[in-house]
């Protein structure tokens, strides 16, 4: 056996084992920084205790898990047990996992809800935690309700937080922790955005890239991750709050070019705004729009921008 695979399985057997502790229990928020600490320590660590837990979230087999043959090998120790038991438990609990995530990716448990377009839908799960899902957004979650998948849009998160079952949500290769949080993420075809409005949050991602590859956010801080890269900023509360006028049906603009707000208002709309030239794509809009009348908001535009509108069925072509 080569040196890489051996570290390879050593890590994994690490992750099992810190999967063994938490769900073993108690577990608490000094456990939950020392499984923090160990993860930091290098991209391998977190990877593979990573996969491993949404391996065994998507089967929904948490509970399974006190009759897994490392767990039973714990139980049978009566909690006396040495660091080569422990991590002879672990060994067969990476078996255990292995098998269960090559079964249930085929029967995965999750529960799957989406949005049409234009669609808005809050779901509480068991907990408490609210997830309001906003216009063509799709989000799988795991049937212990503490992982969701956002595979398409945009979601904000309401967290009950629990220090010993930590609520992630994971966007392709990002993944967002709540350390007791209300945020929002937003899915677009090739980034990541992720707003903090309350409580803190941190911001991973698994990528094959160098450079920053996690942040924790605070109140205000906007992160944009993408395959290559991750930025962080801060907004000010106004401009933050009218991220979330979707909940209420509207959509804020602040010095918006003409352009973007189109592109917003088609997230929400069959009909679609074209904007047909270069001049009018670089004007600026400020205001409070309903999100489904893009007819009001063409007019709007005609009369504040003085550009003009074409109707064209399906579409409506603003140009100077």
């Amino acid at each position: 056996m080569s040196d890489d695979m051996s570290d390879t399985q050593d890590v994994r057997a690490q992750a099992a084992e810190w999967l063994a502790r938490r769900d073993r229990g108690p577990w608490g928020e000094a456990d939950q920084a020392a499984l923090e600490a160990w993860m930091a320590q290098s991209w391998a660590n977190a990877t593979a205790f990573w996969r491993l837990d949404a391996a065994w979230n998507r089967a929904d087999r948490l509970s399974a898990m006190r009759s897994a043959p490392g767990n039973r090998l714990l139980h049978a120790l009566g909690g006396h047990f040495t660091p080569v038991l422990f991590r002879a438990a672990a060994a067969a609990l990476v078996i255990a996992f292995a098998g269960t995530a090559a079964f249930y990716g085929l029967q995965p448990g999750e529960n799957s809800y989406e949005t049409t377009v234009g669609g808005h839908e809050t779901l509480t799960l068991g907990d408490g935690t609210k997830v309001e899902l906003n216009t063509d957004t799709k989000v799988r979650v795991s049937q212990d309700r503490r992982t969701v998948w956002l595979d398409r849009g945009e979601a904000y998160f309401d967290v009950m937080h629990d220090a010993a079952r930590p609520f992630v949500v994971m966007v392709g290769e990002h993944r967002v922790t709540d350390l007791g949080t209300k945020f929002l993420v937003r899915q677009n075809t090739n980034r990541v955005e992720v707003s903090l409005f309350e409580g803190r949050a941190q911001l991973d991602s698994v990528g094959n890239w160098s450079g920053q590859r996690s942040a924790t956010l605070t109140p205000g801080d906007v992160a944009v991750a993408t395959a290559t890269s991750m930025s962080v900023m801060k907004k000010p509360e106004k401009m933050l709050s009218g991220e979330l006028g979707w909940r209420r049906g509207v959509l804020i603009f602040h010095h918006t070019s003409l352009a973007q707000a189109a592109a917003e208002f088609n997230r929400y709309n069959r009909r679609k705004l074209v904007i047909a030239d270069a001049g009018a794509a670089h004007l600026t809009i400020d205001g409070t729009f309903q999100a489904d009348n893009i007819e009001d908001f063409a007019r709007l535009a005609q009369l504040v921008l003085g550009v003009r509108t074409e109707n064209r069925g399906s579409e409506i072509a603003i140009m100077r």
